[in-house]
């Protein structure tokens, strides 16, 4: 106990710090300058340490333990670190280390890492069972060493030339401290309209801004030099694995049942869950009553309807409440809140997102966040077992190679429509389609569809969903935990045989756990995505806001896009959609104004 409280074990937060690689001294002030940008994150509390050459800065979103003894930078001797995550097998490697001759003066997970790292070195973010970005100064070796988690849950944005190194837990921290080329990046600019707005790491949208990969560490040593090593990556090649489709079941079951508790026992807060109404986030709350949790939180939003589309899934959620009778919380959004509150959901992205259910994650984040500060959230599940309706469109097609069976049914823009739209300085090769080939010819994938999952999971969701989810609840303050990327439980899906995981329309697993104890019309109803119809079907204020940032006269000058192109998509823009039925134009517009707020400075 310390100060008679129980230890802190969650340090979502917002990190930042730089080394300087020319000899001369850090600025002062300067990561007083970046913290404001991260405060959101971490409201509760602020810390920097400064040595010549190096300093670093930490805001602190505080679940519980408020001593000082989980105040960070943490300092052990040589070793500074700077943490954004939480570690849920903290305690197993805490004994680990103990018995190694280890001696812990706080309680939590943050000063594991550092125990962790002075016995294992660089090897020991492959230990650590968790989401997280850190950075540990090493004094000894004269090095900085940073990790980021296996599928990239926590974010670290980097800037590194001749002078310096700097890293941040978003763009806008990072630019806060000056110096950095905002020009577009053209291979970064070709994955954000061809991906949806995945622009995979280390690219960015900006030439002067990176982002460590995912289930990769990187050590910079002091004269520049860099050392970039993977420490994980998916086998979703088939070994001595379960006979039957029930062994397959029984053991999902179990590791998510594990990947579940985990995420609600390492909190000394209650932990509730963001219910959708689909199959994903109903089994989490079935599965925390399997374990025996009782009273806990669970939070549903909605939106107004469109004639193609309703804007809410409260018949479905209604359900799962009725069964099992949690605290639960209802938001109804209109039309009006959205579009008034869309620029400060734009102001919260790290990168522009052309994700529509952005906006209404931060919007339902802002509510949930009144009530409770950690919440379990269902990404990752269709990713990892088969959910999305184009793995049979992909499997269907006989003809041509892996890239054309993907492109054809996943690309927003194929590279013809993309040169088009952009302006002459813009155009260039095929980057998108280079990237994905590579990815899609995996030594560790049997066969096609374990290609394309393994891709969706380690790659595409990183800068998709999960990136939003990050942004727009971190933004809150708020801690969003995602059991369905527990790595244990996903290598466990990655080996199971692709015709079991696409029975019945995909995520076949899931719904055989499901069955009983979900309602069987959640179970069994069409695949739904979290509802935003006025930013997918175009029309009224929405479209008149989209028209203004596109005629403005900061988009004419940046001359990123065609004009004969903006104006088609202003002509009709519900006749323009994209494969999985994205906007064109909110594409255009969200991207433009994304660009206006963050590097014009125009707010």
């Amino acid at each position: 106990m310390v100060d008679g409280r129980r230890p802190g074990l969650a340090n979502m937060c917002g990190i930042c710090g730089e080394l300087r690689l020319d000899g001369t001294a850090i600025a002062p002030g300067l990561m007083e300058r970046m913290l404001p940008a991260l405060e959101r994150r971490g409201p509760d509390d602020a810390g920097t340490w400064y040595a010549q050459k190096v300093a670093l800065g930490h805001r602190r979103l505080s679940i519980i333990d408020l001593s000082r003894r989980s105040h960070q930078p943490m300092i052990d001797g040589e070793l500074s670190l700077v943490f954004n995550g939480a570690i849920y097998n903290y305690r197993e490697l805490r004994a680990e280390l103990t018995s190694k001759g280890h001696s812990f003066v706080s309680d939590g997970d943050t000063e594991v890492i550092l125990k962790a790292y002075r016995e294992w070195g660089d090897d020991c973010a492959a230990r650590l069972h968790g989401m997280f970005a850190f950075a540990i100064w090493d004094g000894a070796r004269q090095c900085l060493f940073a990790a980021r988690d296996r599928f990239g849950i926590k974010p670290f944005y980097y800037a590194l030339n001749a002078e310096r190194f700097r890293f941040a837990s978003n763009t806008r921290a990072l630019l806060t401290g000056g110096g950095i080329d905002t020009a577009i990046d053209p291979v970064g600019l070709h994955f954000q309209y061809t991906l949806h707005a995945v622009i995979p790491a280390p690219t960015t949208i900006l030439r002067g801004v990176r982002k460590l990969e995912p289930a990769h560490s990187l050590t910079i040593l002091a004269d520049g030099g860099q050392i970039l090593k993977r420490y994980w990556d998916l086998d979703a090649t088939r070994g001595r694995e379960p006979a039957s489709e029930q062994d397959w079941v029984d053991a999902t079951h179990h590791a998510l049942l594990e990947a579940v508790r985990r995420r609600n026992d390492i909190a000394d807060v209650p932990v509730g869950v963001l219910l959708s109404g689909g199959l994903d986030s109903s089994l989490l709350v079935a599965l925390l009553a399997e374990i025996g949790v009782r009273d806990f939180h669970t939070f549903s939003v909605g939106f107004e309807d469109q004639p193609e589309e309703k804007g809410s899934e409260f018949e479905y959620s209604d359900q799962v409440v009725e069964r099992y009778r949690p605290i639960h919380h209802k938001f109804l959004v209109p039309n009006e809140q959205v579009l008034k509150r869309l620029p400060e959901a734009v102001d919260a992205m790290a990168e522009p997102m052309f994700g529509q259910d952005a906006v209404a994650f931060y919007l339902l984040s802002e509510k949930v966040s009144k009530h409770i500060k950690v919440v379990q959230s269902g990404q990752g599940a269709d990713e990892v077992f088969g959910g999305y309706f184009w793995y049979p469109r992909m499997l269907g097609e006989t003809q041509g190679s892996r890239l054309d069976r993907f492109r054809k049914h996943y690309f927003d823009r194929d590279h013809d429509e993309y040169l088009r739209m952009v302006t002459e300085p813009h155009r260039g090769a095929d980057h998108t389609a280079a990237f994905i080939a590579a990815r899609l010819d995996d030594a560790l994938s049997d066969d096609f569809l374990d290609a394309v999952l393994k891709l969706d999971v380690t790659t595409l969701i990183v800068d998709d969903p999960v990136k939003r989810v990050d942004n727009m609840t971190m933004a809150w303050g708020l801690e969003a935990r995602v059991p369905f990327l527990d790595h244990q439980l996903v290598e466990v899906a990655a080996r199971c045989p692709s015709p079991i995981k696409l029975q019945y329309g995909g995520k076949h697993l899931l719904k055989r756990i499901a069955r009983g104890i979900v309602p069987d019309a959640v179970i069994d109803r069409p695949k739904g995505y979290f509802p935003m119809p006025a930013l997918k079907y175009v029309r009224g204020e929405f479209l008149e806001f989209m028209r203004a940032i596109l005629d403005s006269r900061a988009c004419r000058e940046r001359g990123l896009f065609e004009r004969d192109y903006v104006d088609r998509l202003l002509e009709a823009p519900e006749m323009h959609h994209t494969r999985i039925m994205g906007s064109k134009l909110w594409h255009l517009s969200l991207l433009e104004f994304w660009l206006q707020r963050h590097i014009d400075g125009a707010h």
